[in-house]
């Protein structure tokens, strides 16, 4: 994919374009972001996308939620040169945790966990993950780094939908994405007009 045509003025969020449409049906999240990892230039002007409000906060640590959220959070601690802390679906982790139930984007009732080693009192974190839906996994992510006593200086997603718990994320917490302001009413609505592109009529 880094092949693709990327634009001279690359203005704010112009890699929502590659960003693939669903087509296997209502199991699956509405579109597929992760495509746009695959350009090179895309994931770095994401990840600075991202990064901007946060310019002048210190940051500690750089927490990811599992699962596509590692990819983007590894990218971005990567950038700002700190660690990455896994925040993990149950069951994974061989060590001691802290875990915290969740509802995710299908509504399906879940758990999650994060290892006790490393958060404590005073540390500052950025929570990253791919998208944020119905919020209930970003939720989840910012009760367990708060219970070890760490600060959430903030929340990072490629998009943040203005679902309730969407809304309870900006309005709680400093927070970034990618989306411009005139594509937000399509990320509401799931479904994007470049969706086209593919051959992907609304259904």
């Amino acid at each position: 994919m880094d092949a693709i045509a990327v634009p001279q003025d690359r203005g704010k969020g112009w890699y929502v374009s590659l960003m693939a449409p669903n087509t296997k049906g209502p199991k699956f999240a509405w579109l597929d972001p992760s495509r746009l990892y695959c350009n090179s230039q895309a994931l770095s002007d994401c990840v600075k996308d991202l990064l901007k409000p946060f310019q002048d906060d210190v940051i500690d640590i750089v927490a990811g939620i599992d699962a596509m959220g590692f990819i983007l959070g590894s990218a971005v601690a990567t950038t700002l040169g700190k660690g990455f802390l896994a925040i993990r679906k149950a069951g994974h982790l061989c060590i001691e945790t802290q875990t915290q139930d969740y509802s995710d984007y299908s509504g399906r009732e879940k758990l999650m966990e994060v290892r006790l080693d490393v958060l404590r009192p005073g540390l500052r974190v950025l929570i990253v993950d791919q998208w944020i839906e119905t919020g209930g996994t970003m939720k989840a992510a910012i009760q367990l780094v708060e219970k070890q006593g760490a600060t959430v200086v903030g929340v990072a997603a490629v998009a943040i939908e203005n679902s309730e718990g969407g809304r309870w994320v900006k309005q709680n917490y400093k927070y970034s994405h990618c989306i411009p302001e005139e594509l937000q009413a399509q990320i509401d609505s799931q479904y994007l007009e470049s969706f086209t592109l593919f051959g992907h009529k609304k259904q």
